[in-house]
């Protein structure tokens, strides 16, 4: 398992938390997400032989946010 923090540009409010939440815990091999909207950050936990890196922040933009 692997955790990493993304920068994510755009989230403002409680939807964006949950459209960014909803989505990630959608992917298989996704263990657990923390959005802080303040710091604009998203904290994933995932297992790196069931989904990518790239897969992770392909999904947050899907979702129309930036992962700088």
């Amino acid at each position: 398992m692997q955790t990493r923090a993304l920068d994510v540009k755009g989230m403002t409010c409680g939807h964006c938390k949950m459209s960014v939440e909803g989505a990630l815990k959608g992917l298989d091999g996704v263990s657990a997400v923390e959005v802080d909207l303040k710091a604009g950050k998203v904290e994933v936990t995932f297992d790196e032989s069931k989904v990518t890196l790239e897969n992770v922040k392909e999904t947050v933009e899907d979702q129309g946010y930036d992962v700088a």
